[in-house]
């Protein structure tokens, strides 16, 4: 790899990454560099980035299983397309302030990792900027693998071990009761996974949570939600954090299991496009070792 550049995001995790095009990975046959990359550092950028679609969903594939929550709605031959997390139409016009689109793209604004609520969660994101706002519109990234390592004894002792629930619609409530309700969101029934997802590469561990999560093992609902609060802000402390602002053509790739991201406020009058490909774990990523089925 004397070829890549290698510099640190921040002082406990992430890269950015050059001297070698993200759409040359795969075709050049070294993917594997990139992935033991993303197994070491967690979050991995790349600027100014030409990615084409079709570039992008085949580093995508390199990854695993491409997630596909749409593929039950899609009529027969439709193919799949690239999500977009944007508030624009396909005729550019912007949506309207008012609607449950820019509710939902707020409930992003909420500490999350993306799928903890689907029967398999997502390994990672790879997300390209098309188009930016003037200002605003950051994409925040937070280390639990990180803020695990350094958690007192104390609060790890009171999570260590146990299950805890994810749904979709409960993040979604948090932003608006009217918004939870849609059916979208209550697609996939709860979801219960180890509260604890160890790299089956490294051995490194992470706490896995969400603004999906709901229950814990062993806690009443109120004490449950009291320690996914102080779990949360914890995790999310500045020592273990990342702001991006986005150009367009920056690239960022971050693990799922060991990461949670939010979005930030722009002007919602301006037009904001980013391109995200979520990917699926496996076996092979620990899915298993994460089951706590009841």
């Amino acid at each position: 790899m004397t070829d890549l550049d290698i510099e640190p995001l921040t002082p406990s995790f992430g890269a950015q990454v050059s001297g070698l095009a993200l759409a040359d990975f795969v075709p050049s046959g070294r993917f594997g560099e990139l992935r033991a990359l993303f197994e070491e550092h967690s979050v991995l950028l790349f600027r100014g980035q030409d990615l084409s679609d079709a570039s992008h969903l085949e580093l995508a594939q390199a990854f695993g299983p491409i997630e596909d929550r749409k593929a039950d709605e899609r009529k027969p031959g439709e193919k799949y397309q690239i999500p977009k997390v944007t508030n624009e139409q396909a005729d550019s016009s912007l949506k309207e302030e008012t609607d449950l689109h820019k509710l939902h793209l707020e409930s992003n604004f909420l500490w999350h990792a993306d799928s903890t609520f689907m029967p398999k969660p997502a390994l990672t994101n790879i997300i390209t900027a098309r188009v930016v706002p003037s200002e605003g519109g950051a994409t925040e990234l937070a280390s639990t693998r990180e803020a695990w390592a350094a958690m007192p004894e104390e609060l790890r002792e009171k999570i260590r071990g146990r299950g805890i629930r994810h749904h979709y619609s409960i993040s979604r409530a948090k932003i608006s009761p009217e918004l939870a309700k849609h059916p979208m969101f209550h697609k996939w029934p709860a979801t219960r996974w180890n509260a604890i997802w160890e790299n089956p590469v490294n051995g490194r561990e992470a706490l896995y949570i969400a603004s999906h999560a709901f229950e814990v093992d062993g806690y009443d609902a109120k004490k449950g939600e009291a320690l996914l609060e102080e779990l949360m802000n914890f995790c999310t402390q500045k020592e273990f954090t990342y702001s991006h602002k986005w150009d367009v053509g920056d690239v960022l790739i971050w693990d799922q299991r060991a990461v949670l991201h939010r979005g930030r406020p722009w002007p919602y009058e301006q037009p904001r496009t980013l391109s995200s490909i979520c990917t699926t774990v496996t076996a092979e990523d620990g899915l298993e070792t994460m089951r706590m089925d009841d």
